[in-house]
């Protein structure tokens, strides 16, 4: 607590620290709407149709948030501080509007359908904007991220509007980290930097003590600020150098003289890891110490870099990771939404037949679930962890639209015997090298009888091996064909290349995995399968809309932050929605450009 007190200096007014003295949430009822405020709304807005978001959110779902539900978040101690419902709703409508906190609290200050929401009087209840970026904190570290976007899809399921066993879809898109993306170079420097200015905030005279005039000139400005040297070897001994000051550092902070609380600043167990992760620090036959930088590719029994899912890419977001898709790359995380994409309901005629021109209101799409990652997950690894936080809720959907990269065969089997949930979508292709190329001998080329435990391949030639095995965690069965059978072969070109290979080896799934997958891959080519599948692609227009509100550049620093900042987009693009639902406005999403509508002209 010494550390962060001298680290960071306490900002008044805080919800939990304000004039020196420690504030706690007190459980309170939803203030009723000020009747001053109450008037002027009713004046300005006497037409339902012409409600702002705020107001119309007030009116349908009155008070739908609890501040029981931020209890574990808050000390129950001290003077009651300001209300999380207030604060929540504030970042909610800050989320729908792309508000910085500043411009948040200017509205709260200013704003009367704003402040109709809240329950705030004419005159006064703003705050200072430090306070929301203190709520997120609290919140986050607290594990409550998505409290709110919980609290709306309860309110929608009493409401009929969300529901279980019905049809959803889900997709995803990359998020850039809040953060300076930076190769290997500039990371050691960072990290060096950083836990300089750690310990210059938290122990100056300590920190004097152990640097010189030369640490100022290399650590004084950011290592991005200039440009790095022009050769490879330049870059290697400059590489080096960052590191020898990093290990000299560490060295000065774990020495028994220096206080130990030092150790536990975060800076400097970064600066650790970035080390251990980067080089390598050896001592030679002659007693020098030697320093080198890891390859870029681990070997067996090498000293290479550890996988992307665990290296630290930054020195300031150590949650962010170097992730690729296709031809993107970015350093950051992933996002997930999932929504509902349920058929138009029944009209309400009766057995007296349809009135002319009668259709029922269509349901507004609203998002029911959105999960963060690392960028270094993929897709299929998140299918079960949607439809698990779908099933925790009792939003879990008889179909569930996706496309290939969330399924497999093993998923599709695992998800419906598990959930009873129908996965829809096509499966990946096959990757061998041949399916690749769409030339040689292909897996589906082969026949398997599973009976008799051979596989035939398309020369007539049976299998000699069958081997049930685990492959990087899933059941396969590894064949193999005899060198006799395969080196005379006159299509062995077509089946395998590769000098140290006589043989042809494949590994296929079990039998009622590769069952489901043939007639996944069969249903793929029928019409109505197509047809169903369509419903798949409006996912995008809410991915266009996510974007719209800042889905792909995080605000916050850190997984949990992030997490954070995306439950609540979601809850504000789940309001606009039903602003646009309750208010029978068709949902704007996006101006279509001169080149769209000439596209769309000649389509006609």
């Amino acid at each position: 607590m010494v550390v962060m007190i001298l680290a960071r200096p306490f900002r008044c007014p805080s919800f939990w620290l304000q004039n020196g003295r420690v504030m706690s949430m007190k459980p309170a009822p939803f203030p009723e709407p000020d009747p001053q405020v109450a008037e002027a709304v009713r004046a300005l807005w006497d037409r339902p149709g012409d409600q702002p978001l705020a107001v119309a959110v007030r009116d349908h779902l009155g008070g739908w948030l609890r501040d029981e539900d931020f209890a574990s978040a808050f000390g129950v101690r001290g003077r009651p501080g300001y209300s999380p419902v207030v604060l929540a709703l504030v970042t909610v409508l800050q989320q729908a509007e792309n508000l910085t906190d500043r411009q948040a609290v200017l509205q709260v200050k200013s704003r009367l359908d704003w402040k109709y929401l809240l329950g705030l009087p004419l005159k006064g209840g703003g705050f200072d904007h430090t306070v929301l970026s203190e709520f997120r904190a609290k919140v986050a570290g607290a594990g409550l991220e998505r409290v709110v976007l919980d609290a709306l899809l309860e309110r929608m399921k009493e409401e009929g509007l969300v529901k279980a066993g019905g049809k959803q879809r889900t997709d995803s898109t990359s998020v850039t980290a809040a953060v300076a993306a930076l190769n290997r170079l500039e990371l050691a420097g960072e990290s060096v930097r950083a836990a300089i200015e750690a310990l210059a905030a938290a122990h100056p005279s300590w920190t004097a003590g152990v640097l010189d005039d030369s640490w100022l000139g290399r650590y004084g400005t950011p290592v991005t600020s200039w440009r790095p040297p022009m050769t490879e070897k330049k870059r290697d001994e400059l590489a080096v150098a960052y590191a020898r000051d990093g290990y000299k550092l560490l060295e000065a902070v774990y020495d028994p003289a220096s206080p130990a609380w030092l150790r536990e600043i975060p800076a400097v167990q970064v600066l650790r890891t970035v080390l251990l992760q980067n080089y390598t620090r050896a001592v030679d036959e002659n007693g020098r110490e030697v320093v080198r930088r890891r390859e870029k590719s681990a070997r067996e029994g090498g000293d290479g870099l550890p996988p992307g899912h665990i290296r630290i890419a930054s020195p300031y977001d150590t949650d962010a990771r170097w992730g690729v898709k296709r031809e993107e790359r970015w350093l950051g995380y992933k996002l997930h939404i999932t929504e509902t994409c349920d058929d138009r309901p029944p009209c309400g005629c009766g057995a007296g037949g349809c009135k002319k021109g009668c259709r029922a209101a269509a349901l507004p799409n609203l998002i029911t679930d959105v999960a963060t990652t690392a960028a270094t997950v993929t897709d299929n690894a998140m299918t079960a962890v949607i439809d698990d936080h779908l099933a925790a809720r009792e939003l879990a959907p008889a179909r569930h639209y996706l496309d290939s990269g969330y399924l497999s065969a093993e998923i599709l089997a695992t998800e419906w015997h598990r959930l009873g949930i129908a996965l829809v979508g096509p499966l990946l292709a096959d990757t061998s090298p041949q399916a690749r190329a769409g030339a040689g001998y292909a897996l589906a080329d082969f026949t398997t009888d599973y009976d008799n435990e051979t596989v035939t391949c398309p020369q007539g030639k049976a299998s000699v091996a069958w081997s049930p095995c685990v492959q990087n965690g899933k059941d396969k069965i590894a064949v193999k064909f005899s060198p006799a059978d395969c080196g005379p072969c006159p299509a062995r070109q077509l089946c395998f290349t590769g000098k140290s290979r006589n043989r042809r080896q494949l590994s296929i799934n079990p039998r009622d995995l590769a069952e489901a997958q043939a007639a996944n891959r069969e249903q793929e080519k029928t019409r109505s399968f197509q047809a169903d599948y369509a419903r798949r692609a409006g996912i995008e227009g809410t991915m266009a809309q996510a974007v719209r509100h800042g889905a792909r550049r995080a605000r916050y620093r850190g997984l949990s932050k992030t997490s954070l900042e995306h439950a609540f987009m979601a809850t504000a693009l789940n309001l606009i929605r039903l602003h646009a639902y309750w208010t029978g406005t068709p949902l704007n999403r996006g101006s279509m450009t001169h080149l769209a509508r000439l596209e769309l002209h000649l389509a006609a």
